[in-house]
């Protein structure tokens, strides 16, 4: 395509698996802001397989999660495709780059493409990686700080990764956006569980006999050997039930423990979204005991299922003291738990009263759908883009360029700062 037939408010987004449901959901929200999204995107062999994006999309190749070697070479080689393709990025308005192996991408691309375009770096994950204390670590850190300083926006899924990680450790003073992983609008229509299935449902729970369901990405080897503990203890009170894919959970062991514990279930992959309303009418808890980084990731983030649990009226299970956790007990819609958890967790599924429990849970399903649903977040985020694109046009000296964004971001959403943190 020529480049002056290119819309100017064309979106860039460099992300590292294309069929992710945070990248689809991400792209969507975009598009229903006005913004045309080109997705140049590697892929990662987990879940979605056959996706077949149905936007514009450059292939960068494969990659693994936690091979970083293996990353580092699939950056390498997709920088053919990010020369072939520089004048289609000439005239864009963002980029917008998810984690730092594209952040680096972009950073490449940008002048390469001739542009000026503001670049938004958008994390979900802090990496133990990143927080380690070794030589490969330190590295890392240092070339995420040198990133940092070209990056116009730091967006964050939790405002405990910026409090924690950037603040902290990487001394980052710059633009801030908390953008949640809320749901998109779109889950209204989301089919649900049958009436009959939310009649058995609740009978099985006047009889306490519990159902925890974890659904998604399956990790975490600390994680699930506490759900095997618990279900070795727990044999006639919860069914522990597992949809999705597993990533650090190992397979042998996983096929192990549902051999021999008949109250754990696993049933398969599922498609995001599409799926979720059948998902959680099926269940009485969402399993949110996150311990496979405990003194870091785990701690900070606020995970996906933590939304889609409140939006289907599910009380979420998360640790005391944790992110997650914090926002549970704030807006009373679950229980948290502190050390010893396998012995705090085993006493209240003994104790737990099915009064007290649909007490709770009539509490989540009264909660504003906005606590789970994304809204005016992503709005003010595109609006940010818009008044940064405006200035850039204006020729902003770039020595003034962050104090104009930090007054045009202030005015657009509340949780955006340059140096105070949205609670």
């Amino acid at each position: 395509m020529e480049d002056s037939a290119r819309d100017d408010r064309e979106l860039i987004f460099f992300c590292p698996d294309v069929t992710d449901a945070t990248t689809l959901k991400r792209v969507r929200q975009f598009q229903d802001h006005g913004y045309p999204v080109t997705v140049f995107g590697f892929r990662r062999e987990r879940y979605n397989r056959d996706y077949a994006p149905s936007w514009p999309y450059v292939p960068l190749g494969g990659t693994t999660d936690g091979r970083y070697g293996q990353r580092l070479r699939a950056l390498l080689r997709a920088l053919p495709a990010i020369v072939a393709n520089r004048r289609r990025m000439r005239h864009t308005a963002i980029f917008y780059a998810r984690n730092i192996d594209q952040l680096i991408l972009t950073l490449i691309a940008r002048p390469l493409a001739r542009s000026r375009a503001p670049i938004a770096y958008e994390v979900l994950d802090i990496p133990p990686i990143l927080t380690g204390r070794g030589a490969q670590s330190r590295m890392l850190r240092a070339i995420e700080r040198y990133c940092l300083k070209k990056v116009h926006v730091l967006v964050v899924s939790s405002p405990g990764f910026h409090r924690n990680y950037y603040e902290a450790i990487q001394n980052y003073g710059g633009d801030w956006f908390l953008l949640e992983n809320k749901l998109h609008p779109s889950i209204r229509q989301a089919p649900t569980a049958t009436p009959e299935v939310r009649v058995m449902a609740r009978a099985r729970r006047t009889e306490r006999r519990w159902v925890v369901g974890y659904f998604g990405l399956i990790r975490g080897d600390d994680t699930f050997d506490l759900m095997t503990r618990l279900a070795e203890r727990l044999r006639d009170r919860v069914v522990f039930k597992f949809r999705g894919v597993l990533t650090t959970v190992d397979e042998r062991k996983f096929k192990m423990a549902l051999d021999r514990h008949e109250n754990m279930v696993y049933e398969g992959p599922y498609v995001p979204h599409q799926d979720l309303g059948r998902l959680y009418g099926d269940v009485d808890f969402a399993w949110a005991l996150d311990l496979e980084h405990v003194d870091h990731n785990s701690r900070w983030l606020l995970p996906c299922r933590f939304y889609e649990a409140g939006f289907f009226g599910v009380p979420c299970l998360a640790v005391r003291g944790f992110e997650v956790g914090e926002r549970v007990e704030r807006l009373g819609i679950g229980w948290t738990f502190r050390e010893p958890l396998e012995e705090a967790l085993v006493r209240f599924f003994e104790t737990l009263d099915p009064a007290e429990y649909e007490a709770r849970r009539s509490r989540v399903a009264a909660m504003p759908e906005s606590e789970f649903v994304a809204g005016d977040d992503i709005a003010g985020l595109c609006a940010w883009f818009g008044d940064r694109r405006k200035a850039e046009d204006g020729a902003v000296d770039e020595v003034s360029e962050s104090s104009v964004a930090s007054n045009d971001l202030a005015g657009h959403v509340a949780t955006v700062s340059s140096r105070t943190v949205s609670g």
